[in-house]
């Protein structure tokens, strides 16, 4: 579903992706982890067309994206997540829904389209909202909500886009227990025919949800292979805990 070759990003001298091959089967729940600094968001950008790669090639799908704009790469079914959260304040949960619905049609993000013409949309919004566990919040406004229903509005604008391709940029960062447990269950529930990428630093998490763990290190993978497999890896160990503790 998503294959790198190569993949580089220079900046002003400093390598952040360094050469980078990685391979995401159809189908799966593929995490990226690794200490700060190790390129994650970076590779995440470079996926989605926030920045262009310096050197290699990014294919989804069996198509080449490389150095296609953020909203080309959209079109090819790909949506993504954020670490920090941005939505309207006053807007309520069903007319973000509703203007992401509109946002995937040819009349593209037209805010002064009249309310007749977003309450086309108002079924499927409402099946989304039900989705991702807001159902009773559709006309909340999105300011009032807490941090975890936040993301989990964020998941639903996602999912109105229909992606074959789900990148989610540390989904449970900043979360209670609760929500962690309530975001991991959401993202079982989604991943039916489609294929998520997700980094994100809460081991427990992507122990529970991925067929399996790319680790990069300065820029470069460092392990990669089932969790188990690589959460017992020595270089893992030490690129986490230190020499002395490996």
């Amino acid at each position: 579903m998503l294959e790198t070759r190569g993949l580089s990003k220079d900046f002003r001298g400093f390598r952040a992706v360094d050469d980078v091959d990685l391979t995401v089967e159809r189908g799966t729940i593929h995490a990226l982890v690794g200490p700060n600094g190790a390129g994650k968001t970076t590779l995440f950008n470079l996926l989605t067309g926030f920045i262009k790669p310096s050197a290699g090639q990014i294919l989804m799908d069996g198509k080449e994206v490389t150095g296609l704009r953020p909203e080309q790469i959209a079109r090819q079914g790909v949506a993504r997540s954020f670490q920090i959260t941005s939505l309207f304040e006053h807007l309520s949960l069903l007319e973000h829904v509703e203007l992401a619905l509109q946002g995937r049609t040819g009349q593209g993000y037209h805010f002064w389209r009249s309310d007749k013409t977003l309450r086309r949309f108002r079924a499927e919004a409402d099946h989304l909202l039900e989705q991702v566990g807001l159902a009773g919040y559709a006309d909340v406004p999105a300011g009032s909500l807490a941090y975890g229903r936040k993301r989990a509005l964020e998941l639903a604008l996602a999912l109105a886009l229909k992606p074959t391709l789900l990148l989610l940029d540390e989904p449970t960062a900043g979360m209670s227990v609760e929500d962690i447990a309530r975001t991991v269950d959401l993202v079982q529930q989604v991943r039916e025919d489609r294929t998520v990428v997700l980094v994100e630093h809460n081991m427990k998490v992507v122990g529970d949800l991925t067929d399996r763990v790319t680790v990069l290190q300065f820029g470069q993978i460092l392990a990669e292979g089932p969790y188990e497999q690589v959460r017992n890896d020595p270089r893992v160990i030490t690129a986490y805990l230190g020499e002395s503790v490996a």
